[in-house]
């Protein structure tokens, strides 16, 4: 589902409320999110990307199967690995930009000399990027990728990542947060760890609403009429709002999506929803055109450092818990050192040191302990914080919705972006 919206690390953000990461469009005024950032762009995907958007809604002949997907692994003998990733999405040194603390140290530990790269700044143009090589039998040029896990679901459908072992991932087996060890798209993990996670909630401003929000449908009280805007993705609005009619995500069906879009449409037509957005709802809601929204949460711990009266809401029906994961393309030539690598990330004390660093949901729950250890003060508050280790009575809230099926997106997409007007 939903992935990373600008992830900045918590020293930047104390020293910069407002400091976002760069926007690959142009200047770095407001956080984009990764996966708007080209459909905002309209014709801006190549031809190859939309072919290649076409087939991976489910052409037959792009289809791997499980015993041509993997190559002789070099790993032992060749010591590399390829990685790609979104910018700013792990942990840099700040005052060298060009040292990554944490991969510095795998390094060094392992002897394998990581190739990182911060290539991809949107799903869909990612996908259109690497598809042509997939789907035709061809490698990547890529060991290790990270994507969001609704798309992750089109690759792991298409046959297109490999099965990592877990015999050499004993961290992974230990520490991975239960919530997300069994999405529908890969039951068990078999094909994705995740890298970060995140919640899809609502985020307002108290103090000028004036009262609590506590459930989706408080979005549409009176009060609201005109400062209420939803999230313009379908992957990225409609499990929140399915949610609030009661709706088990896990399990949703299209009756439950074409009661949810009736729903939108009357609150479009009778503009009570002002708009629809990706990350610009940031600058709505800082402005106070807009007084609440649907939300990622690691966007709100930035807003919060910037104005204390907004607060972050997981509903009392549930929230949408997404992440964005790690993936073994096929043919990579470097599986080992790869799946050697996510595990390296799951080593508490490693997880912990990126999660202080991007402020998302950590998916190795056991890495809080290590920062309320800390003698860094700011550090040891990271350990308290919901948003980056949420607390018992959230966790109950939080659930992993259902993906769209290929069958399914063609007749969603045309029906959710004509009300978002897209």
């Amino acid at each position: 589902m939903p992935g990373p919206h600008g992830p900045v690390h918590a020293a930047e953000v104390r020293a910069n409320p407002r400091a976002v990461r760069a926007n690959p469009a142009g200047p770095a005024s407001a956080p984009v999110s990764r996966r708007a950032l080209l459909r905002t762009l309209g014709g801006g995907a190549t031809a190859a990307a939309v072919a290649a958007l076409a087939t991976g809604c489910g052409v037959p002949a792009a289809y791997i199967a499980p015993d041509e997907r993997g190559a002789a692994d070099r790993s032992r003998t060749d010591r590399k690995l390829a990685f790609a990733n979104w910018p700013l999405y792990i942990d840099t040194d700040d005052k060298n930009k060009t040292r990554r603390p944490t991969l510095d140290a795998f390094e060094k530990r392992t002897g394998i000399d990581v190739r990182y790269t911060e290539e991809i700044n949107d799903n869909d143009e990612f996908f259109g990027k690497i598809s042509p090589s997939l789907m035709n039998h061809q490698e990547t040029g890529r060991d290790l990728i990270v994507i969001s896990d609704w798309m992750c679901a089109r690759f792991v459908r298409l046959g297109w990542v490999q099965e990592m072992d877990r015999a050499r991932q004993p961290n992974v087996t230990k520490h991975l947060d239960p919530l997300l060890r069994s999405p529908h798209f890969d039951r068990g993990r078999k094909f994705t760890v995740p890298w970060q996670s995140g919640i899809t909630g609502i985020a307002y401003n108290k103090k000028r609403l004036g009262r609590e929000i506590k459930h989706v449908s408080d979005l549409w009280a009176d009060d609201l009429k005109g400062r209420v805007t939803l999230l313009s993705g379908l992957d990225e609005a409609f499990g929140l709002l399915m949610q609030g009619d009661g709706v088990d995500i896990t399990q949703w069906t299209a009756d439950d999506f074409h009661r949810m879009c009736d729903r939108v449409e009357k609150l479009v037509d009778s503009h009570h929803v002002r708009r629809f957005t990706g990350n610009d709802y940031i600058k709505d809601l800082s402005s106070g055109d807009v007084l609440a929204c649907q939300a990622y949460s690691g966007d709100v711990i930035q807003l919060q450092a910037d104005d204390p009266d907004i607060e972050f809401v997981v509903p009392e029906e549930g929230a949408e818990l997404w992440a964005e994961s790690l993936m073994v393309p096929n043919l990579a030539r470097h599986k080992l050192n790869a799946e050697r690598l996510i595990d390296y990330y799951y080593e508490p004390e490693v997880a912990a040191e990126l999660a202080a660093w991007v402020n998302y949901v950590c998916p190795v729950p056991a890495a809080r302990d290590i920062l309320a250890s800390s003698k860094d003060e700011e550090l040891a508050a990271l350990a308290e914080d919901p948003l980056i280790f949420p607390d018992d009575a959230m966790r109950k809230r939080l659930v992993i919705a259902r993906d769209i099926t290929s069958g399914e997106r063609t007749e969603f997409a045309k029906r959710w972006n004509s009300l978002a007007g897209l």
